[in-house]
C-alpha cells in the first residue's frame, strides 16, 4: 500500500479524464448512500411520482434491472479500464511481466483485506464475509492481469467460458436443497456461502459473483487497450459491442432463458449491465476527452482520484462514528431551529457528505492519494 504525496513526482501520460469523471461519479452517489439520503428521499416522495425516480437509486428486489444495479458493474468495468493504462505504461518503460504480476497481486491482496475489514467488526463481535465489492475485485483484477496479454478475440472467448461455467454450476450441480439455480436461499451460490462463511446472505448476494462480474474487469482492460491505440472509430467499437450484450442480455431475460438478477449475477445480467457500461464510457470518452468539455469536473475528480480511500472512510469510519457524530450536532441544532425530521435528516445527510467531499479536496489539493 503507498501514499502518493506533493513529494512524489508521477508519470501521468494520456490521461482518461472520462474514466475519473465516472469512477468520481460513482464515488458520489455512493457516499451519498453512505449518508442514509436515497431512504429519506424514498419517504419523503412516497406515494408520489417522484418515488418512481428515486427506486431507481436502490438494488431491484430480485428479477429486473435498476440503476442502482449498474454501479457494482461500472465499479469493476472502470478498474479494469485504469488497468489497462497502468499496464501499457509499465510496458513502456520495460517492467517485467514478473514484476508487474507481483505487484498485482499484492494490490489484490490488500483489496481482499479491505473488504474482509470492511464487514469484519459487527456489533455482536467478529464475522468473516465475502460479499464487499473490495474482495470480488480482488478476484476479477487478478483474472484481468492473467489474460491481459493475449488477444482480444481469445479474452473474449474466456469470458464466454466463465458465463458458460456459471450457468454449469447453478443448472447442473443438483445439490439437495440448493438446486434452484435461480431462486433466493436455494441456488449454488448460497450452498457455495453456506461452505466459505457458514452463512447465507439473507438480501440473496453470493460471494461466487466474483466468477461471472470477471467479465467486467475483462471487459474494462480490453476497452482500455482499444482507447490507448491510434485506430479510429473507437466509439463505434464500443457502442457495436454494447449493442450486441445489451440484446443477448435483454433477450436471454425476456425469453424466460435467464433471467436479469443482479444479486447472483446472472449471464443475462452480466451481459446488460456489460452493455450499459460501455454505452455509458463511450458516451463520456466522447463528451470529455474527445469534444474536450473538461470544465466543472473538479467535484467529481476530487472523489474520483482517491476513490479507495472515501470507500474506506464511508464504510468503514463513516458507518461506525461520524455520521452519527455530525448527525447529532446537526439534528440537534435544526431541532431547536423547530426544522421538521425528515427535513432535518436530508440536511443532515448532505452536511456530511459536503465534509466527506471536503476531506477529499484537502488531500486532493495537496496530491495525497491512497493507492494499493
Amino acid at each position: 500500500m503507498a501514499i502518493l504525496s506533493n513529494n512524489m513526482t508521477t508519470t501521468e501520460s494520456r490521461r482518461l479524464l472520462s474514466l475519473d469523471f465516472m469512477r468520481g461519479f460513482i464515488m458520489v452517489l455512493l457516499a451519498l448512500e453512505s449518508t442514509g439520503l436515497y431512504e429519506h428521499l424514498d419517504e419523503a416522495t412516497h406515494g408520489t411520482f417522484v418515488n418512481g425516480l428515486i427506486q431507481q437509486l436502490f438494488h431491484h428486489p430480485w428479477n429486473g434491472l435498476r440503476f442502482w444495479d449498474l454501479i457494482q458493474p461500472g465499479f469493476m468495468f472502470m478498474a479494469g479500464t485504469a488497468m489497462a493504462y497502468s499496464l501499457t505504461k509499465q510496458q513502456q518503460y520495460g517492467v517485467t511481466w514478473w514484476t508487474s504480476f507481483k505487484k498485482i497481486l499484492r494490490r489484490c491482496a490488500w483489496l481482499f483485506f479491505f473488504g474482509v475489514l470492511d464487514y469484519a467488526v459487527r456489533p455482536k463481535g467478529l464475522s468473516f464475509e465475502l460479499w464487499d465489492v473490495l474482495t470480488q475485485l480482488s478476484f476479477t483484477l487478478l483474472v484481468a492481469f492473467l489474460v491481459f496479454r493475449l488477444p482480444a478475440m481469445q479474452q473474449v472467448a474466456i469470458c464466454l467460458l466463465l458465463l458458460i461455467l456459471t450457468e454449469i454450476l447453478y443448472r447442473f450441480t443438483s445439490i439437495p436443497g440448493f438446486d434452484q439455480p435461480f431462486t433466493d436461499q436455494h441456488n449454488f451460490g448460497n450452498y457455495m456461502d453456506l461452505m466459505l462463511m457458514n452463512k447465507i446472505n439473507k438480501g440473496g448476494w453470493v460471494a461466487i459473483n466474483c466468477l461471472p462480474t470477471a467479465v467486467h474487469t475483462i471487459a474494462g482492460s480490453l476497452v482500455g487497450k482499444l482507447l490507448l491505440n491510434e485506430q479510429k472509430n473507437k466509439i463505434r467499437s464500443m457502442l457495436v459491442w454494447a449493442a450486441v450484450v445489451l440484446f443477448a442480455g435483454y433477450v436471454l431475460d425476456v425469453a424466460g432463458i435467464n433471467p436479469i438478477i443482479k444479486r447472483i449475477a446472472t449471464t443475462s445480467f452480466t451481459l446488460a449491465s456489460l452493455g450499459w457500461c460501455l454505452v455509458s464510457l463511450a458516451f463520456c470518452y466522447w463528451w470529455i476527452d474527445v469534444r474536450d468539455h473538461k470544465k466543472h469536473l473538479l467535484f467529481f475528480l476530487v472523489l474520483g482520484m482517491n476513490l479507495l480511500f472515501i470507500y474506506l472512510f464511508f464504510e468503514i469510519v463513516g458507518a461506525r462514528w461520524f455520521n452519527g457524530y455530525v448527525a447529532a450536532i446537526t439534528n440537534g441544532l435544526m431541532f431547536k431551529a423547530g426544522i421538521p425530521i425528515l427535513p432535518a435528516a436530508i440536511l443532515t445527510s448532505l452536511c456530511i457528505f459536503t465534509l466527506e467531499w471536503r476531506l477529499c479536496y484537502f488531500l486532493y489539493k495537496r496530491k495525497i492519494f491512497l493507492k494499493v
